[in-house]
């Protein structure tokens, strides 16, 4: 469990390096908080991370139930993966929008196969 740990760890702290990343753009163009309009730059930042806190409520409870029914080093990998996602994600939505594709599908395919073998082993437990 301590692989899923630390995978966990990662994941938080990628999150906030993504919260970071929207404040230092939030400075550099000068947008005011409340507003959370007004530069194309600090728009994606925040849609980074509001998408990535959108992926991490499936993600983060799947890679534990998996790792606790059926197998920690998968749940692990695929968190890995999921993470791994999350920056090919950033840095095509940074650039473009519409390329976005490959990162979500990355961190989408690995919390399926967490949500899928978790559930699996939560099945297997109650029969």
């Amino acid at each position: 469990m301590a692989l899923v740990a630390l995978v966990t760890l990662l994941l938080i702290m990628q999150f906030m390096f993504f919260m970071a990343m929207v404040g230092k753009a939030r400075g550099a163009a000068d947008v005011s908080a409340p507003a959370m309009t007004g530069d194309e730059t600090f728009e994606r930042n925040v849609r980074v991370h509001l998408n990535t806190l959108e992926q991490l409520m499936i993600a983060l409870p799947a890679m534990w139930v998996c790792a606790h029914y059926f197998n920690t080093t998968l749940a692990a990998s695929m968190g890995l993966l999921f993470l791994i996602g999350r920056f090919v994600y950033r840095a095509a939505y940074l650039a473009d929008p519409s390329k976005r594709g490959t990162g979500v599908m990355i961190g989408f395919l690995a919390s399926v196969v967490m949500v899928l073998t978790g559930l699996w082993g939560v099945i297997g437990s109650l029969i």
